[in-house]
């Protein structure tokens, strides 16, 4: 019996227009239509103009400056969820509240902890992030991490430029 892949939709937050479109190019994907309704109170809700039915689900959304961004990309994970979308990984360029990544004075929060229990909850089955903080955050889902060193791209790149003083 043959493999059989799901189709793979690739959705964009707000604040990560400009990398998904990036992304969906060199993937060879248009990006897909997600509309960001705004209320008068500032609440805000994302939803689909497609389906997602059956698909792998690619959000790409940083949490750069967390509290809108982390809400729109916990919004729109339920949103996928909730229309049956078949496998949701959000790619995270930047994970927000990652440098809470242990208890390091009494009576704090550990907030990188906090995000991983919220992405979990909102439906993601994976991540994709790059440069943690620290590499123990990886540590705090109980789902596949994919966690991205920046540095092996561009410390070579950096160094083939030649420059005499660095």
């Amino acid at each position: 019996m043959p493999l059989q892949f799901n189709p793979v939709k690739l959705f964009a937050g707000t604040g990560t227009k400009e990398l998904a479109l990036k992304i969906a190019e060199s993937y060879g994907k248009p990006l897909g239509d997600v509309t960001l309704n705004r209320f008068s109170d500032g609440e805000f809700q994302p939803s689909y103009d497609e389906t997602v039915r059956g698909c792998d689900v690619f959000l790409i959304a940083s949490t750069y400056q967390p509290n809108d961004n982390l809400m729109e990309l916990l919004l729109m994970i339920d949103a996928a969820k909730r229309a049956s979308a078949h496998y949701i990984t959000a790619v995270v360029p930047y994970y927000g509240l990652a440098r809470q990544d242990r208890k390091d004075k009494p009576r704090v929060a550990i907030g990188a902890k906090l995000v991983a229990n919220l992405l979990k909850s909102a439906g993601i089955h994976r991540i994709m992030t790059m440069d943690l903080h620290a590499a123990q955050i990886q540590g705090f889902f109980d789902i596949p991490v994919d966690h991205l060193d920046g540095s092996v791209i561009f410390v070579p790149y950096i160094k083939s430029l030649g420059l005499e003083n660095l």
